[in-house]
């Protein structure tokens, strides 16, 4: 982690569907650099919140900001443009389209050319900027060893394939900030294998920051600088993936039992 200020500052955030509350009062920070993990049991509110911090869902209560400035209230569109990009837990690819115009669509807020510009394709700098962004496209399927199924229709591709050309559009946005919702569900072990290295170097080498939704716990424990646990919509702890896989209250989330308390002074609960 380069920098102790965040990239991300939830404050506060509570989520309501009529009377159901599907979050309260939760609140974290994801630093620049970081590999960010949201664990919890199934129904805990994992996806409310990542779609809260992507616009999706606009939060009852309750504060976000990224790099500084407030985007509680901004649509998704403009928070991809300040660079917020996100795969899906269920598939969101057009399966009609080919891989390569699938992960063009990710660039479609970089596209600078206007409608003139655009009439006037070749004389206009469309051409050249087109050119550029396939560039871009060709280095991402490049890095996610996707070449081979380039020109194929993304609806024909196994479901790890296609969950890896999904990770390439978000990436094509050129994000700052990556949200992964659950980017190893239905996956087997050499593939999520796979993916953990593709994330791992997104972060190292790329310089994303991630925040992840995921349940399988060893990748978890394997990739991730810090982990937030939420239950029933409630933040129950945040720390070091040792420290709160051991916290006691993580564990009756888990197991449904009462434990011994450990010793983990820095998790927060």
């Amino acid at each position: 982690m380069r920098d102790d200020s965040p990239i991300l500052a939830v404050d506060g955030v509570s989520l309501r569907f009529g009377g159901v509350r599907a979050l309260t009062d939760v609140s974290f920070a994801v630093r620049p650099g970081e590999i960010f993990s949201i664990i919890g049991p199934n129904g805990a509110g994992k996806t409310s919140m990542v779609n809260c911090v992507s616009g999706r869902y606009r939060p009852t209560e309750g504060r976000i900001a990224f790099d500084g400035a407030d985007i509680t209230r901004l649509g998704p569109n403009r928070r991809a443009g300040l660079g917020i990009g996100r795969t899906f837990q269920n598939l969101a690819l057009f399966g009609h389209m080919s891989v390569l115009d699938n992960i063009m669509v990710g660039r479609h807020h970089l596209l600078k050319a206007g409608f003139l510009r655009g009439m006037l394709y070749w004389l206009g700098g469309a051409q050249q900027e087109e050119l550029a962004h396939r560039r871009e496209v060709e280095e991402i399927i490049d890095f996610l060893e996707i070449q081979a199924v380039r020109k194929a229709m993304a609806g024909t591709l196994p479901y790890g394939l296609r969950k890896r050309v999904e990770l390439a559009r978000a990436v094509a946005l050129k994000p700052k900030l990556i949200l992964l919702d659950e980017p190893m569900a239905g996956m087997n072990l050499e593939e999520k294998e796979d993916m953990a290295r593709f994330i791992t170097d997104l972060n190292a080498e790329w310089g994303m920051t991630v925040l992840m939704i995921e349940h399988d716990m060893g990748v978890v424990m394997d990739i991730s600088h810090r982990v937030m646990v939420l239950d029933f919509g409630r933040k129950i702890a945040e720390g070091l993936p040792e420290e709160v896989m051991a916290h006691p209250e993580v564990r009756r989330a888990y197991l449904g039992e009462d434990l011994p308390e450990p010793a983990a002074e820095s998790v927060t609960a």
